[in-house]
């Protein structure tokens, strides 16, 4: 930072605030979590009947006791009326006016506790029932048919404010900060540290008389509403600040380019990068787009298996895995300085990981703000370790019509081991010294400015992959299983990321035998661990198969009839298959592009998550399985080569990309590890990731199918945008995970429609529409683009 904005950001330091923000960040979260699970509040009976509740029941409860104590303890207040009196507070302004208009007062919350609290609600629940004899103290959230005509003698002191209007906006909230990262301390100290920048232009604004929409982030917003939450320390700590108490407007939500959303985020990353000399993008703070289609409109009661179990087996790990763990980059390169003579041109900035992993393996490029005015900020994901490797080079303008390679002018490295052992600070922008390649001649040191930010480390998912051996044969060296076995199968090979072997399987069809009069079939799947240990995983009983899993053993039923899931598994857990990619697997982008019928989600239903949760994804076509948690890796194993056996008759013929086996897959990655036992694992991967993608007709860098005129797809490098390379003018649709190239023409022309995972342009360079991953969406602009936000203020 320039002098003049360290002290800009020193004095925004300054602001006092009343709060522990991150406690009530926490806090807020915690309830916002416990409301998610009971969406019969977002609308309908439920919700009018909280209002009701909230109108004539709680707030006079409140005011009763905030003139004279009526208990000792703090009212606990009902988790129906939590969130109105929480959506209604969300407008600070009209909360005061409202509750001085009804009260002569403002309500505070100091002698208030939280539903989700633990702590007693008896005393409360008693003074409430001889205040309310007929209203229960605790509402039947599961009752949809509420009657909400009965009236209290307090009914006409009620707010005019449209509270349901306000609980449909802040319904999304939840979503856009419910990641593991939003509760972690040292991103939510960064975040009130950056909160209180957000309040300090706010107020430069205000001194200049600048009517200026500031759009925070959704770290800045989430620290801004647990502020708000607090209003008669808000109203006060406002004040102070700017003389006022300021608004919160969450009107708008509006994201399309030019909209009042749209302009604000702009202007205020604009000011805030010249106030403080530091980037506003954040990583793990920008929009996450739409919340997903829900698999069920209503909670699904938790059942645990009521039958006696037939076969018992011993909970026992066997397969073992590596944890891993992964985090979020936003990377901008924002200026270079003592570039050298006859160095002007095209410049950009090649980066990649110095020892690639598992989530980022190739090569990528951005263009600098200083030398190009567009700005271009780079989203992935990576392990936090290593290097992360820029590379200078440049274009001269002489050679960019006749398409000459980049020359490199030098390079440098950024080491992630500052940030994440131990975790210290989750941003940093620093000018980093160049080495020079052997071609540039300078006299100065030649600097680049990078600007990085980082989520908190959080657990990777485990991605395995099946791959199909071929039948024994009277040659082959290895002997089937012993047991009476009717017809031998090929075996199935589970393998991790890098194409190390976890456990194999087979189908075994035993000797039929009569099963009440039906002449039946008896099947087993069988496993062996990488140590040769003989294990069986799951037992067709009866017409059910039972699963062996690590946290105990589930009965697979198939569902039909009206049932949207295909089959249900029961036991001391819940989950249900579902066809398609469902909740946090939904379709995004080029994926679309992938038959549902391809996939299956594996949902988890339990009290936590009663409208289910994500917990695993199957991809029938290419024999890839992701799930999240440990308890589900075995099961979802065995659940996963039982379904391709289930689902055979649909069509599938084992684990095969267009008719290719996986088989290959593996052959490669363990060729490569042969060939150079130095390089990576990571690498290996992308080698095999990268074959697959061809035979897909995806491709990096400028690979048929992808990033060439004419084409459509998805790619992974800057000229890849579905159809039409940087600078050039094809037309088509797909997406790019480079800034430059959203969805078709890059950004020279053409037109199209499509997405990027980086953010110069999200639809088609200069023209088109499309969506960004994670990051604003909208076409070219010169600072940055769509809103990150649905919350914002105007300041006056």
């Amino acid at each position: 930072m320039e002098m003049e904005q360290e002290r800009e950001w020193a004095e925004a330091q300054k602001i006092v605030v009343s709060v522990d923000l991150v406690d009530a960040a926490k806090r807020q979260l915690q309830f916002l979590a416990a409301v998610d699970r009971n969406r019969f509040l977002y609308e309908g009976p439920v919700l009018q009947r909280a209002i009701y509740r909230y109108n004539v029941c709680w707030l006079p409860l409140m005011a009763k006791h905030s003139e004279s104590p009526i208990c000792e303890e703090p009212l606990v207040v009902p988790l129906d009326c939590e969130w109105i009196w929480h959506c209604h507070r969300l407008n600070p302004v009209q909360y005061k006016s409202d509750c001085e208009t009804l009260f002569g007062r403002i309500l505070d919350n100091s002698n208030a506790l939280s539903s989700v609290e633990e702590v007693s609600k008896r005393q409360t629940g008693e003074i409430w029932n001889a205040m309310y004899p007929e209203e229960p103290y605790e509402l039947d959230l599961t009752d949809a048919l509420l009657d909400i005509s009965r009236e209290f003698p307090q009914c006409e002191k009620v707010t005019k404010y449209d509270l349901v209007s306000a609980v449909k906006r802040q319904s999304s909230f939840f979503y856009q900060v419910s990641r593991p990262h939003m509760s972690d301390d040292i991103f939510l100290q960064e975040a009130v540290a950056r909160y209180k920048g957000f309040l300090h232009l706010i107020r430069r604004n205000k001194e200049r008389s600048i009517k200026r929409f500031c759009v925070p982030t959704y770290d800045i917003d989430l620290i801004w509403h647990s502020h708000q939450l607090y209003p008669m320390s808000y109203c006060k700590d406002l004040s102070n600040i700017m003389g006022k108490i300021l608004e919160h407007d969450d009107m708008d939500s509006d994201r399309a380019k030019g909209k009042k959303l749209d302009v604000g985020f702009s202007e205020t990353t604009q000011q805030w990068e010249d106030t403080y000399g530091c980037r506003y993008w954040r990583a793990g703070a920008m929009y996450r787009g739409s919340s997903p289609f829900p698999v069920s409109e209503s909670p699904c009661p938790f059942k645990v298996l009521g039958k006696e179990l037939g076969l018992l087996y011993q909970c026992k790990k066997l397969v073992q895995l590596s944890k891993v763990k992964v985090v979020e980059v936003v990377l901008e390169f924002v200026a270079v300085k003592n570039l050298p003579e006859g160095h002007k041109g095209s410049l950009f900035v090649t980066f990649s990981k110095k020892e690639p992993d598992m989530f980022f393996n190739s090569k990528r490029k951005l263009s600098i703000f200083s030398e190009s005015g567009e700005k271009q900020v780079a989203y992935f994901q990576c392990e936090p370790s290593g290097e992360l490797h820029f590379e200078l080079t440049y274009q001269s303008r002489s050679n960019i019509l006749i398409t000459k390679p980049f020359k490199a002018i030098g390079s440098t490295d950024l080491s992630l081991q500052e940030f994440f052992a131990p975790i210290s600070k989750l941003s940093a922008e620093r000018w980093l010294e160049l080495v020079p390649s052997s071609a540039t001649m300078s006299s100065r040191p030649i600097f680049l400015c990078v600007a990085v930010s980082f989520t908190t480390p959080t657990p990777a998912p485990q991605v395995l992959h099946m791959v199909r051996s071929c039948p024994f044969s009277k040659s082959s060296c290895v002997s089937p299983l012993f047991g009476n076995i009717q017809h031998a199968k090929s075996w199935t090979r589970v393998i991790d990321e890098l194409g190390n072997d976890v456990i194999s399987l087979q189908m075994r069809y035993l000797n039929k035998e009569r099963i009440k009069g039906d002449l039946a079939s008896r099947k087993e799947v069988i496993g062996i661990t990488e140590s040769g240990e003989t294990h069986i995983l799951a037992e067709f009983v009866g017409d059910e198969w039972y699963i062996k899993g690590t946290c105990g053993s589930f009965w697979l039923q198939k569902k039909s009839g009206n049932d949207s899931h295909l089959f249900e598994l029961i036991s001391n857990k819940m989950v249900r298959l579902f066809h398609g990619r469902r909740l946090e697997y939904e379709s995004k982008h080029c994926e679309k592009r992938r038959s549902d019928r391809d996939f299956v989600t594996a949902v988890e239903f339990s009290a936590e998550h009663p409208y289910g949760r994500g917990a695993a994804l199957f991809d029938l076509r290419s024999g890839i399985f992701e799930v999240k948690d440990d308890w589900l890796v075995l099961l979802g194993i065995t659940l996963a080569f039982i379904l391709s056996d289930i689902l055979r008759k649909e069509g599938y013929n084992g684990f095969s990309v267009k008719g290719v086996d996986l088989r290959e897959r593996s052959n490669m990655i363990k060729k490569e590890k042969d060939k150079k036992s130095t390089t990576s694992g990571a690498v290996k991967r992308e080698m095999a990731v990268n074959a697959e993608a061809k035979r897909a007709g995806c491709g990096n860098s400028q690979s048929p199918g992808c990033g060439e005129e004419g084409g459509s797809g998805c790619g992974q490098s800057a000229k890849s945008g579905g159809c039409g390379s940087c600078g050039g003018g094809g037309c088509g649709s797909g997406c790019g995970n480079i800034v430059e190239s959203g969805g078709c023409g890059g950004c020279g022309g053409g037109c199209g429609g499509g997405c990027g995972n980086m953010v110069k342009c999200g639809g088609c360079g200069s023209c088109g529409s499309g969506c960004g991953n994670h990051l604003p969406c909208g076409n070219e602009t010169t600072v940055g683009v769509s809103s990150e936000a649905t919350e914002a203020v105007a300041a006056a």
